[in-house]
Protein backbone atom coordinates (compact mmCIF):
# COMPACT_ATOMS: atom_id res chain seq x y z
CA UNK A 1 0.00 0.00 0.00
CA UNK A 2 1.69 3.25 -0.89
CA UNK A 3 1.46 6.36 1.53
CA UNK A 4 -1.07 9.21 0.86
CA UNK A 5 0.43 12.83 0.69
CA UNK A 6 -3.22 13.64 2.34
CA UNK A 7 -1.31 13.83 5.76
CA UNK A 8 1.36 15.73 5.08
CA UNK A 9 -1.11 18.04 3.11
CA UNK A 10 -3.14 18.36 6.48
CA UNK A 11 0.43 18.68 8.48
CA UNK A 12 1.19 21.82 6.50
CA UNK A 13 -2.22 23.21 6.21
CA UNK A 14 -2.36 23.59 10.46
CA UNK A 15 0.76 24.73 10.52
CA UNK A 16 0.23 27.46 7.78
CA UNK A 17 -2.99 28.22 9.73
CA UNK A 18 -1.02 27.82 13.29
CA UNK A 19 1.01 30.97 11.93
CA UNK A 20 -1.31 33.34 11.25
CA UNK A 21 -1.80 34.73 15.01
CA UNK A 22 2.37 35.03 14.71
CA UNK A 23 2.11 33.64 17.74
CA UNK A 24 6.24 32.91 18.31
CA UNK A 25 6.61 29.75 20.41
CA UNK A 26 6.35 30.29 23.96
CA UNK A 27 5.00 33.67 23.90
CA UNK A 28 2.10 36.11 23.57
CA UNK A 29 0.67 36.57 20.09
CA UNK A 30 2.04 40.11 18.59
CA UNK A 31 -0.80 42.26 19.10
CA UNK A 32 -1.11 41.19 22.70
CA UNK A 33 2.65 41.88 22.81
CA UNK A 34 1.87 45.51 21.13
CA UNK A 35 -0.96 46.47 23.64
CA UNK A 36 0.63 45.58 26.69
CA UNK A 37 3.75 47.62 25.60
CA UNK A 38 4.02 50.65 26.58
CA UNK A 39 5.68 53.92 24.37
CA UNK A 40 9.04 52.49 23.28
CA UNK A 41 7.68 49.14 22.69
CA UNK A 42 9.64 47.34 25.36
CA UNK A 43 7.94 47.13 28.83
CA UNK A 44 4.64 45.51 29.75
CA UNK A 45 2.09 47.07 31.88
CA UNK A 46 -0.72 45.07 33.73
CA UNK A 47 -4.26 45.41 31.79
CA UNK A 48 -6.12 48.14 34.06
CA UNK A 49 -9.86 47.43 35.22
CA UNK A 50 -12.44 49.58 34.89
CA UNK A 51 -13.92 51.20 38.00
CA UNK A 52 -16.61 49.65 40.01
CA UNK A 53 -20.24 51.64 39.05
CA UNK A 54 -21.30 53.22 41.42
CA UNK A 55 -24.88 51.24 42.31
CA UNK A 56 -27.27 54.10 43.44
CA UNK A 57 -26.55 55.71 39.77
CA UNK A 58 -27.43 52.55 38.26
CA UNK A 59 -30.76 52.31 40.20
CA UNK A 60 -31.77 55.98 39.20
CA UNK A 61 -30.61 55.22 35.60
CA UNK A 62 -33.31 52.36 36.07
CA UNK A 63 -35.81 54.13 37.88
CA UNK A 64 -35.68 57.78 34.50
CA UNK A 65 -36.10 54.70 32.27
CA UNK A 66 -39.04 53.51 33.72
CA UNK A 67 -40.88 56.95 34.28
CA UNK A 68 -39.71 57.73 30.25
CA UNK A 69 -41.35 54.94 29.20
CA UNK A 70 -44.73 55.56 31.87
CA UNK A 71 -46.13 52.28 32.01
CA UNK A 72 -47.57 49.99 34.32
CA UNK A 73 -45.35 46.98 33.67
CA UNK A 74 -41.93 49.30 33.84
CA UNK A 75 -43.03 50.72 37.43
CA UNK A 76 -43.96 47.08 38.29
CA UNK A 77 -40.22 45.76 37.08
CA UNK A 78 -38.37 48.45 39.13
CA UNK A 79 -40.26 47.73 42.29
CA UNK A 80 -39.49 44.00 41.90
CA UNK A 81 -35.81 44.64 41.01
CA UNK A 82 -35.16 47.85 43.56
CA UNK A 83 -38.51 47.66 46.20
CA UNK A 84 -35.81 48.38 49.06
CA UNK A 85 -34.29 51.43 47.06
CA UNK A 86 -35.42 54.86 48.57
CA UNK A 87 -36.83 55.53 44.21
CA UNK A 88 -39.23 52.60 45.17
CA UNK A 89 -41.41 54.90 47.38
CA UNK A 90 -41.91 57.12 43.91
CA UNK A 91 -42.49 54.03 41.72
CA UNK A 92 -44.74 53.03 43.89
CA UNK A 93 -46.73 56.55 43.89
CA UNK A 94 -46.16 56.87 40.37
CA UNK A 95 -48.33 52.82 40.17
CA UNK A 96 -51.13 54.05 41.77
CA UNK A 97 -51.37 56.96 39.76
CA UNK A 98 -51.35 55.12 36.63
CA UNK A 99 -53.93 52.99 38.28
CA UNK A 100 -56.76 55.79 39.06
Amino acid sequence: MKPSPLPAGLFGALMALASLDHQPFGGLPVMVQKANADDNGKAARPPSMPMARDPAVAVAEEYEAARRKGTREAFELFIARHGDAPLAEQARAELKRLSR
